[in-house]
């Protein structure tokens, strides 16, 4: 079944492919996302800027099927009554890559020294955040195709969200309180960094929570 069967329309068979490969985009984002986290923190450079680039491409790959969709919205007046939703999803989907993008790009700016105790605890982080994420997919599909089960895979997106949050807070509570060695300056640049991977989860919430709105209203 099409994403958009639910408008009980032929002419929403349009939306089907541009939706469904704007999530194998995001899908793709997060996979480009967790590698290139790992190659920075073990010093793969040329792996590193592989990455980039196609993070780079996926951004402007997703920002053009945004526009599609959008367009589409506009357009076809017999999604007027699902029209809001939807947007208010891409918006949240579209912050995603852009989190994304940001922080790959911050690492190669700021190039952060992350010591070797937290090479893994950072890496672990991106998993997390990825699979808060990650979750997101099924959760949108099951919106669309059985509104019933979207609390299911939403309640997957808030347990790595908050897993995600407590490693965190760890991260940074490692930083600040058992690593004298470093100066403050470098410790306010690590507690930058777990923040910022940190809030990949949190937008993966903030879509897990327009789902749930979303249900609702369809459930009416």
């Amino acid at each position: 079944m099409g994403l958009f069967d639910i408008f009980s329309n032929k002419k929403a068979d349009e939306l089907n492919g541009s939706f469904d490969n704007l999530l194998d985009i995001i899908d793709k984002s997060l996979e480009v996302f967790r590698d290139g986290v790992k190659n920075y923190l073990y010093n793969d450079t040329e792996q590193f800027h592989a990455n980039l680039s196609s993070m780079a491409s996926l951004e402007t790959e997703a920002g053009t099927l945004i526009k599609e969709i959008e367009s589409t919205l506009y357009t076809k007046g017999y999604l007027i009554r699902s029209r809001g939703d939807i947007m208010r999803l891409l918006e949240r989907f579209d912050h995603i890559i852009t989190i994304i993008s940001t922080d790959l790009i911050q690492f190669e700016i700021e190039n952060p020294n992350i010591p070797v105790p937290l090479k893994k605890e950072f890496l672990k982080l991106s998993e997390l955040t990825s699979l808060a994420v990650e979750s997101c997919i099924p959760g949108t599909k099951s919106y669309f195709d059985s509104p019933q089960n979207v609390s299911e895979t939403t309640d997957r997106v808030y347990f790595y969200e908050k897993e995600a949050v407590k490693l965190s807070q760890s991260i940074k509570k490692t930083v600040f309180h058992e690593m004298d060695n470093l100066k403050l300056s470098e410790k306010f640049h690590l507690r930058y960094f777990a923040l910022h991977i940190e809030d990949l989860a949190k937008a993966g919430a903030k879509i897990a929570e327009q789902l749930s709105v979303m249900a609702i209203k369809r459930s009416l």
